[in-house]
C-alpha cells in the first residue's frame, strides 16, 4: 500500500495570505501546505480522502489514472470544495462518494446542479455512498473501517484501512473508538499547532496523548497550521517515531 499527503495544511493553507511571520515566509518547502487530504493505492485500487479546494494542483503531480473512491471525513469547505475538479476522472466512469448522510446532505447543498435530473454538460458523475462509523464496508480488495471521532461538537469519521489509519480535524474520540483503533501500524493524525488549545482541533501534545495509547511504529501529524513553527524546528522536539508531515510525503506499508 502506498500513502501520499497530497496536503497536510489547515484550512487556510500555508502560508496564510497576509501573514509576514517566519513560517509564512520560510523558504523550506516543508512549510509550504495545501489543504489536507491523502491519496492510497493499493494494487489496481485507487482512494482519496478528502478532495479539497487545492485538488487539482495536488494532482497535477500525479499520474492521471481511475480514482475508484473518496473517501470524505465531513462537508466543511476545504475537505470538499474540490469535488468539482473530479471532472476528468469521469471519463473512467461515475466517482463513489462514501461519505455520511449528513455530509451527503451538505455535498447535495453545496453542489446541487451535480445531482439535478437535468444536469449540465460536463458536470462531475457523483454516486453518493452511505458510510457508518464501525461499518466496515469494501473498495476493491480494500476493507475500510470509518471511525467516529469529534470536530468539536461536530461527529465525523476518520477511516482505518488495515494496519494504516487517518484522522483529520479531531478534537476527542470516545474510548470505544480508541479501542478500534489498536495495532495500527501507521497513523496520519491531525495537530493544529504545539500547545495553545483550540476549541475543535487537537494539538500536538494532545495528539501526542492519542498516540501513547495506541504506540503505532509511526505517525505522522497534518492538518497544520502556521502558529505550528517552522517544520525543522519542531520536527526536533517529537518523540521517536512520530513526525510532521508534509506535502508529497510517500509512506509505504
Amino acid at each position: 500500500m502506498r500513502i501520499k499527503l497530497l496536503g497536510t495544511g489547515t484550512s487556510t493553507g500555508v502560508p496564510e495570505l497576509g501573514c509576514s511571520c517566519e513560517v509564512c515566509t520560510s523558504n523550506d518547502m516543508h512549510d509550504k501546505r495545501l489543504r489536507t487530504s491523502a491519496i492510497i493505492e493499493c494494487d489496481d485500487t485507487r482512494i482519496l480522502i478528502d478532495c479539497t479546494p487545492d485538488f487539482r494542483q495536488q494532482m497535477l503531480s500525479e499520474p492521471f489514472r481511475r480514482i475508484d473512491a473518496v473517501l470524505v471525513t465531513h462537508h466543511h469547505y476545504d475537505h470538499v470544495a474540490g469535488l468539482d475538479d473530479l471532472r476528468p476522472y469521469c471519463r473512467y466512469g461515475d466517482i463513489p462518494i462514501y461519505a455520511e448522510p449528513s455530509t451527503q446532505q451538505q455535498i447535495r447543498n453545496f453542489m446541487p446542479y451535480c445531482f439535478a435530473e437535468q444536469k449540465y454538460p460536463g458536470t462531475p458523475n457523483l454516486e453518493l455512498h452511505n458510510v457508518a462509523p464501525g461499518k466496515p464496508f469494501s473498495i476493491g480488495n480494500i476493507e475500510i473501517i470509518p471511525i467516529r471521532v469529534y470536530h468539536g461538537n461536530l461527529p465525523i469519521v476518520g477511516y482505518r484501512i488495515g494496519s494504516f489509519a487517518y484522522i483529520t480535524d479531531m478534537s476527542r474520540m470516545e474510548p470505544a473508538e480508541l479501542d478500534a483503533l489498536r495495532g495500527v501500524d501507521v497513523l496520519v493524525i491531525n495537530a493544529l499547532r504545539y500547545s495553545k488549545p483550540h476549541r475543535t482541533h487537537q494539538t500536538v501534545l494532545q495528539a501526542l496523548s492519542v498516540i501513547k495509547k495506541l504506540n503505532p511504529r509511526r505517525t505522522y501529524l497534518t492538518h497544520i497550521m502556521h502558529h505550528m513553527g517552522l517544520h525543522a524546528k519542531i520536527e526536533k522536539c517529537l518523540p521517536a517515531g512520530v513526525f510532521l508531515g508534509y506535502d508529497g510525503l510517500e509512506i509505504i506499508l
